[in-house]
This record gives structure tokens, sequence and C-alpha cells, in this order.
């Protein structure tokens, strides 16, 4: 019985999609495509995230809600991975519930987030979040 190659991802994507950077969000990132809607959008924050990416973190949240403080952080953040629990499209406004998990000093840490998004002019951006309740 012959068996199947199995293709490995090099310079897999943080956001955890299975694909390449260069092929999931590195284009949202570099500004050589627009994400197609929130959870695109989220995924792609969550990359720049993990690349201490400032600038695009800044360009994808609503200017009305972005704060003036650095959004990334000189720790040593260890990232260790993203779920996304559900995206929920809604015309002109979305919401992205999800889990991401990182490290900081070895001591292990979860953020369970429902995010707010808005498209202005064909474009997402990030509103705001909030906790669920446990």
């Amino acid at each position: 019985m012959k068996q199947k190659a199995v293709k490995q991802v090099t310079n897999a994507c943080p956001c955890g999609s299975g694909k390449s950077l260069d092929h999931c969000c590195g284009p949202y990132i570099s500004g050589t495509a627009i994400a197609p809607d929130a959870e695109a959008l989220m995924r792609s924050r969550y990359t720049a995230y993990t690349l201490g990416n400032e600038a695009y973190l800044r360009l994808s949240w609503d200017e009305r809600t972005c704060p003036k403080e650095q959004i990334t952080h000189e720790d040593a953040t260890q990232w260790l991975g993203l779920e996304v629990k559900k995206h929920v499209p809604g015309g002109d406004e979305a919401s992205v519930e999800f889990v991401a998990r990182y490290k900081i000093a070895g001591k292990a840490y979860r953020l369970h987030e429902v995010s707010r998004f808005v498209r202005y002019d064909g474009r997402w951006y990030y509103v705001d979040g909030r906790f669920p309740a446990k």
C-alpha cells in the first residue's frame, strides 16, 4: 500500500491556519492585501502580536478606540497558539470570539475575548473586546 506524502508547511503562520505566513496573514500585515472579513483581521492581529508589529496593530485598530500608549510590550512573551471559537458576521459590524495562549517568564496565560470589528470603506478594523463570563 502506497502512503501519501504529507506536505509540511514551512514558515507556518502563527495564527494556526496551517498555511504559511506568506499565504495567510503575511499579505495583510505587509499591506499587499486587505483582510476580507473580521476573522481574517483578528488572525492577522494575533500574528502581528507574535511578531511585535506595532505599526500593523495601530493601522488595523479603529482610530476612535486605539490607545495612545504602546500596544506591544518589551517583555519576552512566548505566544503558544490561537483558537477561534466563533465568528459572527453582520454587514459592517462583526465579532470574533477567540482564546489566545501565551507565556511570560515561564508562567502560562490564557486570553479569552469577544472582539468587536467594524468595516469602513471596505476595510475591517478592531474596535474593542470584552471578556466573557466564566
